[in-house]
This record gives structure tokens, C-alpha cells and sequence, in this order.
């Protein structure tokens, strides 16, 4: 654990997860070259999509510069929705992440689990409910309150060649264990010369939830954006809660994993069959031709909610959730950018240095060729989040207005 607090490492990409990111860009942030083998790689990529298929990469659609008329909200086909008919199995989000931890920790003896109330208690979220029971309480550790100590001390049994999944009870919880995540966990393989890599996984509840009052209302994705050699992730479905998370395990590169507060009730049918999501890798949600949005987390559904009375009104958004944080799918975003030439961006981060301008930014760097109007970024207000409900709710980008937004950018 005393190691873990005085040496640091850069990232060892797995093939999987790198093939996006150019070598200047990995450089830039912190980041193992890219893999000889898929450096030069072109054509069709094989993508895992959250409606749980198989895709190859398609030609976009030709730019279209008028609206559709008398457009409605497409309808689910009735049998194609029977949950009967549909093979897999039916889980709630926080279910999808135990069961994605479950299948690492019985695959690899090496991974393991710790926090406060992890274990018999089943975790705040019961998201490790059971595993204590059937791992030991040595793989599934209960921790004191204490942040910085268990946090270093993951950091350090990573190290000597283990793969913890460190859980804050609350993110907010894990400013204790900022030095811990800044100095160690994301800069060790580099200062230590490459003899050491850090494969773990820090996760835990974040964002606005309901009337849960100031502190525990964190959004942290700004405040860990900035630290070389960690990588960024937000889950928002069952299913890529759960390829996500067995993804970051695997991954030779501490990975941090937000899950938001509102979103671990969420219900879907996954696959039977083993699958992981790449961690590097946008998800197109609804192609369109009109206006990018690109979202994440919890205002997925919020887009979404959106682009049903966008469509009823005549306009065709395309919804991207960006899922990698850091780095960013600027391969998936620009080939969007480059069909709509319009773009939103609607996150429940804050709108002074959080995830949306570090988007815009990177948005104008390399694609502003292809801009046809501003950016517009709709983020929540740089206030402490309120305890009362309605006021809380003044605080987050509502429908309303990403509705809003799209017809001003699309006159």
C-alpha cells in the first residue's frame, strides 16, 4: 500500500478496446500505443450494439437538407416486442453489474472485490449482493469508511498482480481517495518506467438523484477528466452496464465506471451467451439527419424522450451515447458530424469545465469544416443541487428544452 502512494503508470491498451485512437492521440492523452496488429486496420469494425446484435460499420446516409413531413414516432412491432419470443434473460441494471462481476470473479481467481458494505450486506445498491457468500470474504472485502486507505490499498494489491473492483459507496465519497486515483492510480505504469500496470476498476453511484441533497448529488467525470493514464466510462443500459463492466476488469488500465443513482432499476433483456462492450466505443442510439446529439448516462433517456416530439414536429435528430468519456469515439462523432453538420451536446455534467466542453472542444479541433451552426451544449447549472425537488429538477436539462435547442439550431 505504501508503494501505491508514491509511484504512478501508463496505460497497456487489450486489442479490443484500442483500435480508435490514433498514436498522437494516445500520446496526448497518456496512452499506450496503439497494437501493431490493428494500427493499420480498415474497412468494417465488428460492433456490439445495446440492442444486444452484431453490426457492421455502413455507409452513412446522404445529407438531406429538408425536414420530413408529417413524420410520427416510429412504433415497436408488437411481436418483435413479446419478451417471450426474445432469447436472453430480463435484468435490472444494477443485476446486469453483478452479474457481469460475477462471471470475472468466477473466470479470473484474481479478481476481487472492496468497499464499504460490499460484502454480506450485498453492497448501498446491492450490486455485489451474494458474492460474499459465494467467493469469501478475502475476495469480497468489507472495508472501513475510509476512501483514501481502501482505495490505495486496491491500487497496491493491483500492483502485485491482483484485479480489484473498488466500489464507493457514493462517488462523491471518493474525493477522500483523490490523491490516491490522481498520483498512484493513473500515473504509476509511467513513473515506475512500465514495471508496474494497474488493472483496476473503481465504480460506484454518481449523479443527480432524487432529493439526495448537495453532496451526494456528485457528478465527478470532470474532476477525474484531467488525470493522465485513466480511462472514463458511463454505463446507461442493462446491457452495457454489464459489457462494461467485464471489459474494464479485463482491461490492463485503471478504468473508472459511473453509474448513475436513477438509471440501476432500469430493466432489459441481455444475452445468454458471454459478450463484453468496447471501452472505447460511442453507441449510435437513433441514426437521423438533422442535428448530432450527443449525450450520456442518465440523459440518455431524457434525448430520447426528446426525439419522440422532434419527430412528431418534422425533424430527424441522430442520438450518439458516447459511453468512453476518455478518450473520446471521435471516429463515431465525426462520421455523425459529418451527415448532420449540426450539434448538441446534453449532459448532467456542469457546464464550467465538465465532460460537454471538453467534447466541444475536441468537436471544433477536428471537424470544425464541417460545422454548419454553433454548438450548442445544454449542461446542468453551476450550482450546489438543491434538496428540494422542483428546484432540483431546475437544475438539470429537462426535454423541454434539448427540444428547444434542436429547433433553434435546425432554423
Amino acid at each position: 500500500m505504501a508503494a501505491a502512494m508514491h509511484t504512478a503508470t501508463l496505460p497497456v491498451f487489450s486489442s479490443f478496446s484500442a483500435y480508435k485512437t490514433n498514436v498522437s492521440d494516445r500520446i496526448r492523452l497518456g496512452l499506450a500505443p496503439l497494437p501493431a496488429s490493428l494500427a493499420g486496420r480498415k474497412g468494417s469494425i465488428l460492433v456490439i450494439r445495446s440492442e444486444a446484435g452484431f453490426a457492421c460499420g455502413s455507409n452513412a446516409r446522404a445529407r438531406s437538407s429538408k425536414l420530413i413531413t408529417n413524420a410520427v414516432a416510429t412504433k415497436p412491432d408488437a411481436s418483435a416486442s413479446s419478451t417471450g419470443s426474445k432469447p436472453g434473460h430480463e435484468l435490472l441494471l444494477f443485476e446486469a453489474l453483478r452479474e457481469g462481476l460475477d462471471e470475472e470473479m468466477a473466470r479470473d481467481p484474481r479478481v476481487c472485490v472492496m468497499g464499504e458494505d460490499v460484502g454480506h450486506y450485498g453492497g448501498s445498491y446491492k450490486v455485489t449482493k451474494g458474492l460474499a457468500t459465494k467467493y469469501g470474504d478475502l475476495r469480497v472485502l468489507d472495508t472501513p469508511i475510509a476512501e483514501n486507505s481502501f482505495t490505495g490499498m486496491g491500487i497496491g494489491a493491483a500492483m502485485t498482480g491482483l484485479r480489484p473492483v473498488i466500489e464507493g459507496m457514493n462517488m462523491g465519497f471518493l474525493l477522500l481517495a483523490f490523491n490516491q486515483i490522481s498520483n498512484n492510480c493513473g500515473m504509476l505504469h509511467y513513473t515506475s518506467g512500465g514495471q508496474f500496470t494497474i488493472p483496476v476498476v473503481i465504480r460506484g453511484p454518481g449523479g443527480v438523484g432524487r432529493q439526495l441533497g448537495a453532496e451526494h448529488s456528485q457528478r465527478l467525470e470532470s474532476y477525474f477528466q484531467s488525470i493522465p493514464g485513466l480511462q472514463m466510462v458511463a454505463c446507461s443500459t442493462a446491457y452495457n452496464a454489464k459489457g462494461l463492466m467485464k471489459a474494464a476488469i479485463r482491461s490492463e488500465n485503471p478504468v473508472v465506471l459511473f453509474e448513475h443513482v436513477l438509471l440501476y432499476n432500469l430493466k432489459e433483456r441481455i444475452p445468454d451467451e458471454e459478450y463484453i462492450c468496447c471501452l472505447e466505443e460511442a453507441e449510435m442510439v437513433r441514426p437521423g439527419e438533422h442535428v448530432t446529439i450527443l449525450t450520456y448516462s442518465r440523459m440518455r433517456y431524457h434525448v430520447m424522450q426528446a426525439a419522440k416530439t422532434l419527430v412528431n414536429k418534422g425533424y430527424d435528430p441522430e442520438v450518439i451515447d458516447i459511453r468512453s468519456l476518455k478518450p473520446f469515439d471521435l471516429y463515431t462523432i465525426g462520421k455523425s458530424i459529418k451527415k448532420t453538420h449540426r450539434v448538441l451536446i446534453v449532459e448532467e455534467c456542469m457546464r464550467t469545465g465538465g465532460i460537454g466542453a471538453s467534447l466541444q472542444a475536441a468537436i471544433i479541433k477536428e471537424f470544425w469544416d464541417y460545422l454548419d451552426a454553433p454548438i450548442v451544449c445544454l449542461s446542468s447549472q453551476d450550482v450546489p443541487t438543491p434538496y428540494a425537488g422542483t428546484l432540483e429538477e431546475w437544475t438539470v436539462v429537462q426535454p423541454a428544452q434539448i427540444v428547444k435547442a434542436v429547433e433553434d439550431l435546425c432554423k
